[in-house]
């Protein structure tokens, strides 16, 4: 907590073969403002945002606008937000985003939300953000720190980010068709409509995406559609939505840099970094999510939602040996089948009650979520799995957030969560089936488990004036370890032990609101404690719980409208992510660079009919992956990349010219340390150059 004092007062953690698996395991209006507005209670429990935390919005208007080319690239704009790629950034696809420093371990400590309803599966991948249709989304809501632990429950450790999707309410009829083409072979199609007619409303939105893509065995196909359909009255609203994914990838692996006598010399990021040695190695998922509900008024300022989710997705991923390995080139060395389903209820009451200057808003309600993980391991498609692994996991969480108002200028938060987890693992293990050059693991030991754990909020926001406001909070949260993580990786022929402490967290922030007529600024300061941090580590391929670690940081982002047609944006970022104690007390945790920034201009050139945005983004040089000792011998370069795009309206018809990467910079953000004494050995994945996209669509 000092740090609040002192300032106030002055892969994926993989090497390629986890990565790869870990994959197949998935088997503004022109101005805007810093605090969250006002959201439908169908869709999400932020409302006006968590008392006390740092909060930020992406409207719709912004990411249409935006000249970089991913939800993930568009995120790493905003204060405290990192990305890591492993793919060559093809549509998003396999880039985590890292809220408050967590490098590799992100993807399990950044809660996604889609409509308020957590989104992130049970394995090690998390979320990936080209599942949803960028143009159902009508806005992302960012909440940094534990806060959300309370609402959401585990994982909501670095922050939440809630992506509100598009709906018909009140909308006449309207459609939109939108295709663009780009650098390598790159094609899309878009396709929305609405409409509502009385209380009835619906909207359907639809992707297609292809790519060759920026490296060798890198092509990618996606399709996507959502569907939602309401129906909304003065007492209440029924509400239920469908949405689609299936996707193609090829995954090209790393570029190694080598020097020393027992590899040789080598540096393929250098001298070929759209190259593979991986020229097989795929990956398929179909996705699958229901989600559907009703709202009731049952008096005035009270509200009762009852609504639930069901989702299935199904993966399989295939690895062959390397090209130069022990076996012959392209001999199978891997393939997994996974299906993954869960279904959620999640009753809740949201209340909101005023008398004079005096108010109390809030929500309570209960969560329920049960998953079941079923993973077939064998050495190649049509093979007897070496292991099937079978996991159940049940949580049931009681919380209740009260907000109270006084005087209409202070607003104090107190929330709490009781959460039980239930976690049941089986191997069942074939000694029989094909095993490839270097065998398999035993079989691991079973698990039944069941815990209890608690989280905690209390936030305070003071508004001196409609200009000047002040927040501070204090917050607990806990991650439960995901299925990847008690699977592993283990070296061959240990038995693995499924059993893994919860990881614990507890942060403390405050911060300064501040809006002048067309100027508005946030900027807050953090001081966060870990206790049994989950990592897996790829060299020994092992999981474990770290020794107690920290992050703290000073976060900012401002928007400045000179005038009505030339919008200014910008944020900097100072993380710091460290062990507190153990062998490696006092270095950074690898994977997370201690500056970060990005700027921003919209200019309307010409009313709407031309268009420029131009972004900006920063990140400072980092430790890689397998490097807690910070030899820092091998260490990530910082790098700054630019983005443009020109565009523009005529009538019903829009077009824009975007590129990507402008100043053709070579770079890239996730890096594996696998060097040992006499030879360095680094795993790079390389991120592509200078990129164009042309497109064009029409409204109606």
């Amino acid at each position: 907590m000092g740090i609040l004092f002192r300032v106030a007062g002055a892969g994926l953690a993989l090497s390629t073969l986890l990565a790869q698996s870990a994959a197949a395991q998935e088997s503004l209006p022109n101005t805007r403002s810093v605090a969250l507005p006002a959201i439908d209670v169908s869709s999400t429990r932020v409302g006006g945002g968590i008392t006390g935390a740092s909060n930020s919005v992406i409207t719709a208007e912004d990411l249409e606008r935006a000249p970089e080319s991913t939800l993930q690239d568009i995120l790493s704009r905003e204060a405290g937000v990192q990305t890591q790629s492993l793919y060559g950034g093809v549509n998003g696809t396999g880039t985590t985003v890292d809220v408050r420093g967590f490098g590799v371990t992100a993807p399990s400590n950044v809660l996604i939300l889609v409509d308020g309803r957590r989104f992130n599966d049970s394995d090690l991948t998390g979320f990936d953000f080209s599942l949803i249709p960028r143009n159902s989304i009508e806005r992302i809501e960012i909440t940094r720190g534990n806060s959300g632990a309370v609402l959401y429950g585990d994982g909501a450790v670095g922050g939440v980010i809630n992506i509100v999707t598009k709906n018909g309410v009140g909308a006449k009829p309207n459609a939109r068709v939108e295709a663009g083409f780009g650098t390598y072979n790159t094609k899309e199609a878009k396709v929305s409509a609405s409409t509502s007619v009385g209380p009835f409303s619906t909207a359907v939105f639809g992707n297609a995406f292809e790519t060759d893509g920026y490296r060798d065995n890198n092509a990618t196909k996606q399709r996507q559609a959502v569907g939602d359909i309401r129906y909304k009255a003065a007492e209440g609203s029924v509400f239920f939505n469908i949405a689609a994914d299936h996707l193609d990838q090829r995954l090209p692996g790393p570029r190694t840099i080598s020097n020393g006598p027992f590899v040789g010399n080598v540096n393929e990021f250098a001298t070929n970094p759209r190259g593979t040695n991986y020229p097989l190695d795929n990956f398929q998922r179909d996705n699958i999510a229901l989600r559907g509900g009703v709202t009731r008024t049952l008096w005035d300022g009270t509200e009762l939602t009852l609504d639930g989710s069901l989702r299935r997705k199904d993966t399989t991923f295939a690895t062959f040996n390397p090209i130069g390995g022990f076996l012959p080139a392209n001999t199978p060395s891997g393939f997994n089948e996974t299906t993954l389903s869960a279904a959620a209820i999640t009753p809740r009451i949201n209340f909101d009650r005023s008398w004079g200057d005096w108010r109390i808003s809030g929500i309570a309600g209960l969560d329920f979520y049960k998953t079941k993980y079923q993973s077939n391991r064998a050495l190649f498609r049509g093979a007897a799995p070496n292991h099937v692994y079978d996991f159940n996991q049940t949580t049931t969480g009681f919380y209740a957030q009260p907000t109270f108002t006084f005087r209409n200028d202070t607003d104090i938060s107190l929330g709490g969560r009781i959460q039980r987890n239930s976690f049941s693992a089986r191997d069942t293990f074939d000694p029989t089936a094909p095993a490839g050059l270097f065998g398999v693991n035993p079989q691991g030991l079973p698990l039944d488990t069941e815990e209890s754990q608690r989280a905690f909020h209390a936030g305070i926001e003071h508004r001196f004036s409609s200009n000047v406001a002040v927040f501070a909070r204090m917050a607990q949260s806990f991650r439960l370890p995901n299925i990847d993580e008690r699977v592993g990786a283990s070296p061959v022929l240990t038995v693995t032990n499924f059993n893994l402490r919860t990881q614990r967290s507890r942060d403390y922030e405050g911060g300064l609101r501040l809006n002048w007529n067309r100027f508005e600024v946030q900027t807050s300061v953090y001081d966060m404690y870990l206790t049994d941090e989950l990592h897996f580590s790829p060299i020994t391929f092992a999981n474990t719980n770290l020794d107690p670690t920290r992050r703290y940081g000073v976060e900012t982002m401002a928007r400045f409208s000179v005038t009505d047609s030339l919008r200014l944006r910008g944020s900097a970022t100072y993380t710091r992510a460290v062990f507190r104690s153990g062998p490696f007390a006092g270095n950074d945790v690898p994977e997370v660079a201690r500056w970060s920034g990005s700027a921003g201009a919209s200019w309307d050139v010409y009313r709407k009919y031309l268009t420029l945005d131009v972004g900006a983004r920063f990140i400072g040089s980092r430790y890689p992956d397998g490097d807690e000792a910070n030899l820092g011998g091998n260490m990530i370069p910082g790098y700054a990349l630019v983005d443009v795009r020109v565009g523009g309206e005529i009538d019903r018809f829009f077009w824009s010219v975007a590129v990507q990467n402008l100043f053709d910079r070579n770079y890239y953000d996730y890096a594996l340390d696998q060097s040992f004494p006499g030879n360095q050995l680094v795993q790079t994945y390389p991120q592509p150059g200078r990129t164009f996209m042309v497109r064009a669509g029409a409204k109606f």
